[in-house]
C-alpha cells in the first residue's frame, strides 16, 4: 500500500482510544513521524506550526502506545488506535473534542465510557437530589445490595423468558455495576483490558484467590 501523502508531505491521522473508541484528537504525520511511529509503537506527529516532529507525551508524560494504524479507502488519512497513559489534550481532558456544537439526545447513543464519568462526577459533586450521590453517601454496603437486588431481577425476568423486562434490568445492573467501580476507583478501561487479556468466549475461566 502507497499512502498519499498532501503538498507538504502530511497525512492526517485521527487517533481513538482502542478501549473505548473515543476520538482522542486529530493530528498530521509526515513519513518520518510515521516510521518512527511504527518502529517505537508510540505515537510520533509533525506540528505544523512549529515545523518539527513531536512524540506525544514527551513532556507530559501521557504517552500514547500504538495498537493499530489503519487507512482509508484513498490512503490520504490515517485512523490510530492507541492506549493512552493519560489525557489526550494539553488542557487535561480525556479528548481534545469537548466542545458540543449540536447534539439530538433523543438518538445518541450512551457510551458506557461516558455514563462512567457522569457517575464519578456525581461522586466527587454530589448533587441534591441524585439517587447516584445518594448511592455514594451510604457507601459500599448499600451499593452492594443493589447489585444483588438489580442481578435477582435480571434472573427472574430471563426465567419468565420476558425480553423487554430482562433488557431494563440488564440495563439497572450495568448502571450500578459502574457506580460500584466508581466507588472502588476501577475504571472501565482496567475491565476492557481484562477482558482483552482472557481472548475467551467459548472457554470457562475460573477464578481464583492467591493466599
Amino acid at each position: 500500500m502507497e499512502l498519499k501523502f498532501d503538498k507538504q508531505g502530511l497525512i492526517p491521522v485521527i487517533v481513538q482510544d482502542a478501549q473505548t473508541d473515543q476520538v482522542l484528537t486529530l493530528a498530521y504525520m509526515n513519513q518520518e513521524s510515521l516510521e518512527l511511529t511504527l518502529k517505537d509503537r508510540l505515537m510520533t506527529f509533525y506540528s505544523r506550526s512549529r515545523q518539527e516532529l513531536w512524540r506525544k507525551g514527551e513532556t507530559s508524560g501521557n504517552y500514547q502506545h500504538l495498537v493499530s494504524l489503519t487507512a482509508d479507502c484513498d490512503q490520504d488519512a490515517l485512523v490510530a488506535k492507541v492506549q493512552k497513559d493519560g489525557p489526550a489534550c494539553h488542557t487535561g481532558t480525556e479528548s481534545c473534542f469537548t466542545e458540543i456544537l449540536f447534539g439530538d439526545e433523543t438518538k445518541e447513543q450512551v457510551q458506557l465510557a461516558d455514563l462512567y464519568q457522569l457517575i464519578k462526577g456525581r461522586k466527587t459533586e454530589p448533587k441534591e437530589g441524585s439517587y447516584t450521590s445518594y448511592l455514594f453517601e451510604k457507601g459500599l454496603e448499600k451499593i452492594l445490595k443493589k447489585i444483588g437486588e438489580e442481578s435477582t431481577e435480571v434472573v427472574i425476568g430471563a426465567m419468565k423468558a420476558d425480553r423487554q423486562e430482562t433488557i431494563f434490568e440488564a440495563a439497572d445492573l450495568t448502571y450500578h455495576m459502574l457506580v460500584l467501580l466508581v466507588e472502588m476507583g476501577i475504571t472501565v478501561e482496567e475491565v476492557q483490558q481484562e477482558l482483552s487479556k482472557r481472548h475467551v468466549v467459548d472457554h470457562k475461566v475460573k477464578q481464583e484467590t492467591l493466599k
